[in-house]
Order: structure tokens, then sequence, then C-alpha cells
């Protein structure tokens, strides 16, 4: 029998609906687990387990009397800490920050609430979410619950742990170069990083992306249908969209896959990741779809303009804090954000027509393509307490020449587990697809699930 803690979203619903388990048991069970892990994981910032209970209670109000509030009534879920919700302090992963509880939800915060989900914690980032890592100088060191000597990944690093962990099965993430695909990948678990606009953010910017980061294809699924409702304080939102997010998996037969083992920049793809890609790709072809090599697109150029660009940018926030504030950043970071002061006007407009240079590879090397299939990191995941797998500050994004484009590009990507490695380190198949086509992402997602075949137990807390 599944533990009520491991059991999906859809299970939960279920249930409730039957009335065969209340939202208080399924509450209580999950906040169990968590006490259990926590102590070690350190996936978690500012828990409110009085208010979920009371959130809970409630539920179980509604469901007896047969009328629940949304689409996510009585599930339990966890939201990234840069994603505002109303009263709680967004410290951005650094300790530089001044802890001012937030005006409001944030657009996904609120679309969740309305559904009825219950909000149990946020969960943890590294500075200013510029780090794959559970590095912060804010929050403890979040770690992988696969390992505890491994890394959880980043920036949604929190999340990632949380979800392979079973806290619950539903959370949130946010993506700007990777950061809810790289945890998907490293802590085994499913994301998708929509099209941008597919889910409101406030505030916007380029590639920024809020995603479902869940241990099924259904739980996000149910997820997007909620997150993806409009909201106008996103001024880069899509128009509307009639999506069956539930719809049935997306058999490959006669589709055209791209398959993408070289990014062109970055670290070289480990044996045992791309051993792991090839082997779903066969998948793919003995199911009838015409596999194709893609060609590197991303440049060494590319990737170092790239990390210009985002230093530029950092250093702008970095340098208007007070000495005493830029003390407190991760030492890393710092570093990191020193890398963009005193770059020319010249070079700055080249970040920007850099990343339309990316956009415009992007979409020229995939768009022949009904889906294309890469790793989503060339490595498996590094030490707990490294910020990036080169643990080098003049190569910081040696890890997202897989990821990072499709930020670019504005096209959507998930992270499904497709194996491991030799140690059990879990590897992520990207699967991405044409701009706006979220949909069929998670139903070629939805097929790899059905037939990659068993996958490892989830870990167990510590004893």
């Amino acid at each position: 029998m599944t533990a009520l803690h491991d059991m999906t979203a859809g299970e939960l619903l279920a249930a409730y609906k039957s009335k065969s388990l209340s939202p208080v048991e399924a509450t209580d069970a999950v906040i169990a687990r968590i006490e259990a892990w926590e102590p070690k994981l350190k996936a978690l910032y500012a828990p409110d387990f009085e208010g979920a209970r009371k959130a809970a209670k409630a539920s179980e109000a509604r469901w007896q009397k047969g009328a629940p509030q949304g689409a996510l009534d009585g599930v339990p879920i966890t939201i990234k800490e840069n994603i505002a919700t109303k009263g709680v302090p967004v410290p951005l992963g650094t300790a530089a920050t001044d802890l001012v509880p937030a005006a409001a939800d944030a657009p996904a915060s609120a679309r969740v609430r309305e559904a009825g989900a219950v909000i149990l914690s946020k969960t943890t980032m590294p500075d200013y979410g510029m780090l794959s890592s559970g590095r912060s100088s804010f929050h403890p060191l979040t770690r992988n619950p696969w390992n505890l000597d491994w890394n959880p990944g980043g920036s949604s690093a929190g999340a990632g742990a949380a979800a392979a962990a079973g806290y619950g099965p539903l959370h949130l993430g946010t993506d700007i170069g990777g950061s809810v695909r790289l945890p998907a990948s490293w802590n085994g678990i499913f994301t998708l990083k929509p099209s941008l606009g597919r889910v409101p953010v406030d505030p916007p910017f380029f590639g920024r992306a809020i995603g479902p980061m869940t241990r099924t294809v259904a739980d996000s699924a149910l997820l997007m249908a909620e997150l993806s409702k409009p909201d106008a304080r996103d001024h880069m939102n899509l128009p509307p969209a009639d999506i069956d997010w539930n719809a049935a998996a997306l058999s490959p037969k006669g589709l055209r896959i791209g398959l993408h083992l070289d990014a062109g920049s970055g670290l070289p793809v480990d044996h045992e990741v791309k051993e792991a890609i090839e082997a779903a790709a066969k998948l793919f072809a003995d199911a009838g779809a015409h596999i194709e090599p893609v060609a590197p697109f991303l440049s060494p150029e590319m990737l170092h303009l790239q990390d210009l660009f985002w230093r530029v940018r950092s250093w702008v926030d970095f340098s208007a804090l007070s000495h005493a504030k830029q003390a407190k950043v991760l030492p890393f970071i710092a570093d990191w954000c020193r890398g963009g002061a005193d770059v020319s006007g010249a070079q700055v407009i080249r970040g920007v027509n850099n990343y339309m240079a990316i956009r415009a590879a992007t979409t020229r090397a995939t768009q022949p393509f009904d889906f294309v299939l890469s790793p989503v990191s060339p490595v498996p995941t590094y030490r707990a307490d490294w910020e990036t797998p080169t643990n080098d500050v003049n190569r910081p994004l040696e890890h997202i020449s897989f990821t990072m484009p499709y930020n670019m590009s504005e096209q959507p990507a998930a992270s499904i587990n497709c194996g491991y490695t030799k140690e059990g380190k879990p590897i992520g198949l990207q699967i991405s697809g044409r701009r706006f086509d979220d949909s069929g992402v998670m139903r070629m997602s939805k097929w790899f699930e059905g037939v990659r075949g068993a996958q490892k137990n989830w870990p167990e807390p510590p004893k």
C-alpha cells in the first residue's frame, strides 16, 4: 500500500472524493515525513505547519459537503521562496536581503491558493537564484535525498529535494537557464519549463519561467491547469489558451525527433549520461519515431556572452548594496557579480544581441523536428558543498548549454528521469518542443514515462 506521503495529487483527490482519506490525514502524514527528513535535508524555508493544518481542516469540511473549493483542494504543496506568498519575506536566497513580508501572493501562489492547495512551506534557493546548487548565504546547505553528500541542483534546490524526499506531491520552482530542469534531473523527478508567458510571472524577465516539480507527469499537468490561468501583472503573459493538460500520451510513431548529444560548448557529456540518453532515444525509435542528429548550435562565445550579460545585470543590483550587505552575499556570487563591473556599453549591447542570436540559433536548429531529445545536464550531480559542477567562478555556466537555449528561444522543455549512474545518481532526459507546444511536450513525456521501465524506490530518511 502506498504511504500517504508518497501518494500523487491525483490519488489524494480521488481518495478525498471517495471519503476514504481526508486532507487532514494527508497533511499530517506529509508533515511527519518532513520532520523525519528535514534536519538533514534542509529543503524548506518558512514552514507553516499550523497554517497548513488549519487549511487542511477547512478543506476536509468542504470535501465532507461534496463541495471542494477547486481542482487542488486539500493537496499539500511547497512554493519556491522567490515566488511571493502574502506575509512571508522573500530573501532571494541571500543574507543581504531585508526581510520584509510580501504584500500579496505572486500569480502562481494566488492560483494554487485559489484552487484549495494546502501550502506547507516555501523552499530554498541559492543567492539570487544564480547557482545550480543548494548553497546559500541565507539558507542552510540543501542536500540531495538520494545521497546527502550530493548536490540537489538549483536554483530550485529545495523544491527538487522536497519532491524526491516525499514532502507531498506538488512543488513550484522557477527557471531562467535550467533552474527547474537541473534539480529535476539530479533528483530524479519530472518538471516542465513552459513556453515564456504560459505561466504568469511577476515580475517577468527574459527567459524567466515558473514550472511544476513533481514525481509524475500527471501531477504536473494538474498544476499547469491552474498555473496557466492569466494574470494581468505579467505584461509578457500569453493569451489564454484552451489546453487539455490531462490529454493522453502522444505516440512518437511517425514523428521526426532530433537527438542532441553535443551542445557545442560547456562540459563534455559524461559517458554514463550519453548512454542513458541514447537508450531513451532507442525507445522512441523502436516505437516508430524517425531519430535524426541535431548539430551543435551554442558556441563557447555565445555561452561566454550570456555569462557576461547576467554578470552585468547582477552587478547593477550588487553594486547598489551597502558594503555591509555586499559582505553578506555568498562569496562565489559576489565574485561572479564583480565580473560584470566596468563592462563597456558596447559589450553590454553585444550581450543583448547574443540573447537574440541564441534564440535564433536554437529555433533554427530545432524547428525541423517535432521534438528534440537531449541531456538536461552533461554531467550527473556533484558535491553538495560546491556551487557549480566546475566549482570555478570563471566557468560557472559550463553545465547549462543544453537547458539555457530554450529559455532564450521561449520553447517548452521538460526533464524526466531516464536512468541512473553506477553510483545511483539520477539522469534526466530533456524533451523540448516547438514554441507554444507545451501540451505536446507533456504528452510526449507521459508516453516516455509509460515505457521507460521500473524506477528506483524513492529515497528514505537516514536512520
